[in-house]
């Protein structure tokens, strides 16, 4: 039993203390690519943290899943982790809990994918109306670039098996030189690195568990992260300047620029526009490589912890 408390405390303290840290961390903005592996790998912790202590919550309190999962297992073993008698009601009741809870995440995650299709889906028989196609062109148009008449500036990429990016005639207009190219690659950017993922598996925690703040708080920092990794993919081919002028181009009259901060939809396009103007340095490659791997091993402390009194045994 208190193997999985160990590890229910370890994915309660994960929870609390890295968005905090990451929060104060001055390299985020400059790594965004990297931001987003390291919160991967935290809430990959938090919830193997979670379904190890489920795991071992219900090995203690019925004899048939112990009998599973710890068969092959010699007597020390499971006398190390305190196996050889009932566990009691509370490894039950804790077992159940977080049994609840990943359904839960599994059924909220089934969801946002489900609502996700059907707004796409929408989207493009919407798109299909306003830009029917001609013949033959059913055969060519992977990846192509949609035109539509409309008089406000505006741009999206739509996924799916045959990615486009929409673009709007006014948005043409007020576009210049390489920055509809820039545009173009911003878009690339989240279809090549699948940015909707993020955002889906991001959504449905956070929709699904809307009073643990850790989940929260990744919503919150994938939707902000992917719009600078993706900003960060077309300045590299196109320049820092030509990005940010276009982002300006697209937004200025929708009054983002003068809004107060934090408020509307585009509320962090001042910020992303500020941020390729000041065209900070990015990290030395070591550092993003110690990083890297950092976060590559905070999912492994759960791991470690689960199978160390089972290792010490047979030690």
């Amino acid at each position: 039993m208190w193997v999985s408390l160990a590890l229910l405390l370890l994915g309660v303290l994960t929870a609390l203390t890295a968005p905090r840290l990451l929060a104060r961390a001055d390299w985020v903005e400059r790594e965004p690519v990297v931001a987003l592996w390291v919160w991967q790998c935290v809430v990959a912790a938090v919830l193997v943290s979670f379904a190890l202590s489920m795991t071992f919550s219900a090995a203690a309190a019925w004899q048939a899943v112990r009998g599973q999962v710890f068969a092959p297992a010699p007597r020390a073993v499971l006398d190390a982790y305190e196996l050889s008698t009932d566990g009691g009601p509370w490894s039950a009741v804790l077992a159940v809990v977080l049994a609840a809870g990943g359904l839960w995440t599994g059924a909220m995650l089934g969801r946002e994918i489900g609502l996700a299709r059907a707004r796409r889906r929408k989207r493009r028989d919407d798109l299909l109306v306003r830009a029917p196609r001609l013949p033959g062109e059913e055969e060519t148009e992977g990846g192509r670039l949609v035109v539509l008449e409309g008089e406000r500036p505006d741009a999206w990429w739509l996924p799916g098996t045959t990615p486009r990016l929409v673009v709007t005639t006014a948005a043409l207009r007020r576009l210049k030189g390489r920055q509809l190219d820039a545009l173009l690659a911003h878009e690339q950017g989240h279809a090549r690195a699948r940015h909707d993922w993020l955002l889906h598996c991001s959504g449905a925690l956070a929709s699904g568990f809307p009073g643990v703040p850790v989940f929260t708080a990744f919503r919150e920092e994938m939707h902000r992260l992917v719009e600078l990794a993706a900003d960060d993919v077309a300045s590299r081919r196109f320049g820092r300047l030509t990005v940010a002028l276009a982002l300006v181009e697209l937004n200025e009259e929708r009054g983002v620029f003068a809004a107060p901060p934090g408020t509307g939809i585009e509320a962090g396009l001042p910020q992303r526009v500020d941020r390729l103007l000041a065209a900070a340095p990015r990290l030395p490659a070591g550092h993003r490589l110690r990083l890297t791997a950092t976060a590559a091993l905070v999912p492994v402390v759960p791991v470690l912890v689960a199978f160390f009194p089972g290792l010490a045994a047979l030690g």
